[in-house]
């Protein structure tokens, strides 16, 4: 059951904490259009750099890429999307809303417009017409059809007309994968719910180039490497789940496709689809192009255009999930805190230093032990207000530790590091805290 409420505080937290801004709100605000303020950017910097990390650089088999945004247009004609990348798309001549066709209910405006006042008591949809997503822009002084670029709705075509420049430069032989994080636009109908459904998003997509005939094998590999790379982030395994696509729901160039479902407050979707692609993109391309992108192999002289396994995850919807996933409420010696259990790994902030009062030395020492750490960690130095509320901020931005400078320092240089989740407090020496926190954190 959809929890509105509990979106509503979540939306209410990233805000109050700087992680997401509604982009120029002074302005009104852009429909579906966020900025990540300074707790959001680090945030979503630690996914995308775990998700590297487990995909580049612990691998051999797989290759860098950053593809520019702006492409040649038979790209996406090759693709399929300036043919067929639509929605089908009504107005309510009523409330004036617009909504996808396939999305209402026996065509009724969701918006119920017999409430609005002065509206008539049935509403009044225009029929469907065929809306396509992709943004459109002109490249050049001149506006005509001959200047006509697209903003990408997606990374991965970028990957495969990059095929033969990767291989070759990096002396890859299939089966590889190439990985890509970066931008996409996509001018949605009927966006929504927070940072899930944008206009402007981020992608981390893989595509895994095999030979015909082992497709099944690696896609079945992925499948499970992709779920447990998120229960090993620290999700709630008992809020995910795969959701194998039907054939009336098969994209026209997939064999097989599972999405990763999270649970959220608003129900379970998907932020995480695995397809096979079978040799559909490259295939096409070699069309469009007139370039062989044919693979020989080198024992068996076989010449095939590989089959692609695709991995693509929304950076966006992960730090959703990720946020969702760790946002909790608890009642504290009849004191209401509210935590985001981050893993500390991808916490934006991993300590935040504290004088317990602003006198005898405490900040001066205080200050000393920000400094010694924040080459290293992400810290944040507060001295303001009581002990408690600058305990309380922290738990709001998803901080593991608490590292209190108090009297008792001043006597043994030793100071008290307080744990996030627990609340339990070791005390450490001044000189031990560095190795203690890199223990916890790196360790």
């Amino acid at each position: 059951m959809a929890d509105n409420s509990l979106m509503d505080r979540l939306v209410s937290l990233a805000k109050r904490r700087g992680f997401i801004f509604q982009s120029s709100e002074i302005y009104g605000g852009v429909g579906s259009v966020w900025d990540y303020g300074p707790l959001g950017v680090e945030l979503k910097k630690n996914l995308k750099e775990r998700w590297w990390r487990s995909m580049v650089h612990e691998r051999d088999d797989i290759e860098g890429l950053d593809a520019a945004i702006l492409m040649h247009p038979r790209v996406w004609e090759a693709s399929g999307h300036v043919a067929g990348f639509t929605d089908p798309m009504v107005d309510c001549r009523t409330c004036k809303a617009r909504f996808r066709a396939d999305q209402l209910d026996q065509m009724q405006c969701p918006q119920k417009p017999s409430k609005i006042p002065g509206a008539a008591d049935q509403c009044d949809l225009t029929e469907p017409r065929m809306f396509n997503l992709m943004f459109k822009t002109f490249m050049g002084p001149v506006e005509d059809a001959a200047a006509v670029v697209y903003l990408r709705p997606e990374t991965a075509q970028g990957i495969y007309v990059n095929y033969l420049n990767v291989m070759q430069s990096s002396r890859q032989k299939v089966p590889f994968g190439i990985a890509q994080v970066g931008k996409a636009f996509r001018n949605e109908i009927t966006p929504g719910n927070f940072i899930f459904r944008t206009r402007e998003f981020e992608q981390m997509e893989m595509q895994y180039f095999v030979p015909p005939g082992e497709d099944d094998k690696w896609f079945e590999e992925w499948r499970e490497k992709r779920m447990q790379w998120h229960v090993d982030l620290g999700i709630t395994a008992a809020k995910l789940r795969f959701h194998e696509h039907a054939p009336d729901e098969l994209a026209h160039y997939a064999k097989i496709a599972y999405d990763i479902e999270y649970e959220f407050p608003f129900g379970w979707q998907e932020f995480e689809g695995i397809h096979n692609r079978t040799d559909f993109d490259l295939g096409r391309h070699q069309e469009y192009s007139g370039k062989k992108l044919e693979y020989m192999d080198p024992v068996t002289k076989d010449r095939f255009i590989p089959y692609i396994i695709e991995t693509s995850l929304g950076a966006d919807r992960l730090a959703l999930v990720v946020l969702a996933d760790a946002y909790r409420e608890e009642e504290i010696q009849g004191e209401k805190r509210v935590v985001l259990g981050l893993n500390p790994a991808v916490a934006p902030i991993k300590v935040g230093i504290f004088p317990l009062v602003k006198k005898d030395g405490m900040p001066e020492f205080a200050q000393r032990v920000h400094d010694d750490l924040r080459g290293r960690f992400p810290t944040f130095y507060d001295e303001k207000g009581a002990i408690g509320r600058r305990y309380r901020r922290q738990d709001e931005a998803g901080t593991p530790f608490g590292i209190t400078v108090d009297g008792q320092t001043l006597e043994d240089q030793t100071v008290t590091i307080r744990h996030r989740d627990s609340l339990e407090q070791d005390r450490v020496h001044a000189d031990q805290v560095l190795s203690y926190l890199d223990e916890r954190l790196v360790g």
